[in-house]
């Protein structure tokens, strides 16, 4: 007792890190009083825990006893399954951490991964590691309900996908691309341990100039009669794409980018094929697709699951930082 009126004088600190591709974010928000009285965001061009980092960490740290650090699960590794009692039949329950949501079904992830990850953060500790399902879960509450819908999480390499009917989980599947970057020399290895050499991965990507205006972009059976995109200005696009346009007022825009929004969209529809296809799952027709959005997505994605699947597609702006931050408060206050 005599501890909880303590914590309640005590101001609080939610420090909230997510990791991407090439850039991790850490969102910091200060609670006193019942309310939020500050916050600050600071973006570290690394995806692993640096010494930039730490000291980053540690300057909110030391201003409560009371600070709780919270990290997006980005195990390759992770799911969500439509069962709570029989995940032996989707998973190998002896290799992952799960929760039951509901009663209805379990998000899971790698117990090596979180291994893996605690080790990364032994320096300032590891209070809560969210899972994307359930927070996309979460963001789409009212569609999730009352739909029967995909919905997508869309981070800069990753898509946590999953398909709910008015509130049953259906299927879900993490999407994962190739890292690009898996380097940085002032990881935080440095100051626990000897200093390592940077090791860099090449992002596979497609050669658009290969896929012909005549034919198909895609090749699944479900979607096999679909409309070519044949028209003039499509076939501009891809070709002015071949140049990266450097204007003051305008984004860069690279054959790159819509490598990756191609890649996203056959990530998105090889994983619903497999949706219409695994017996082990209750497969029925869907229509939509709702996407949080975490990395402003293009419209050529869209417009691939517009017209190539014919979903009807709705984009909201997620901001994965401070809804982490949410799940946090919510499990403390």
């Amino acid at each position: 007792m005599l501890s909880k009126i303590l914590e309640t004088l005590y101001t609080k600190v939610f420090i909230n890190i997510i990791v991407g591709d090439t850039k991790s974010i850490v969102y910091v928000e200060v609670f006193s009083k019942g309310e939020v009285t500050s916050s600050n965001s600071e973006i570290f061009k690394t995806n692993v825990f640096n010494a930039d980092m730490h000291t980053y960490l540690k300057s909110f740290i030391s201003q409560s006893p009371y600070h709780y650090i919270s990290i997006l699960d980005k195990s390759i590794n992770q799911g969500a399954i439509p069962t709570c009692s029989e995940t032996k039949k989707y998973i190998d329950t002896s290799s992952v951490n799960s929760i039951c949501v509901n009663k209805k079904w379990t998000y899971f992830t790698s117990q090596s991964d979180i291994k893996d990850l605690k080790y990364e953060y032994q320096s300032v500790g590891v209070d809560f590691i969210f899972s994307p399902f359930f927070i996309l879960s979460k963001f789409f509450k009212d569609k999730v309900e009352n739909t029967l819908s995909i919905f997508a999480l869309v981070e800069e390499k990753n898509i946590s996908l999953s398909i709910f009917n008015h509130g049953t989980l259906l299927y879900s599947e993490y999407l994962h691309m190739q890292n690009s970057m898996l380097d940085d020399n002032l990881m935080m290895d440095n100051i626990l341990d000897d200093d390592e050499d940077e090791v860099a991965l090449d992002l596979d990507s497609i050669d658009l100039d290969e896929i012909d205006a005549d034919e198909d972009i895609t090749s699944l059976d479900d979607f096999s009669d679909i409309e070519d995109l044949d028209n003039d200005v499509d076939i501009e696009e891809f070709s002015e794409a071949q140049e990266i346009v450097k204007k003051e007022d305008e984004k860069e825009v690279s054959v790159d980018d819509l490598n990756d929004d191609y890649n996203k969209f056959i990530m998105i529809q090889d994983s619903i094929n497999n949706f219409y296809h695994d017996e082990k799952y209750d497969s029925e027709f869907v229509e939509s697709i709702f996407i949080a959005d975490s990395i402003g997505v293009s419209a050529d994605l869209k417009k691939y699951l517009e017209e190539e699947m014919f979903l009807n597609v709705i984009v909201r702006k997620i901001a994965l930082e401070e809804e982490l931050s949410n799940m946090a408060k919510a499990e403390i206050l």
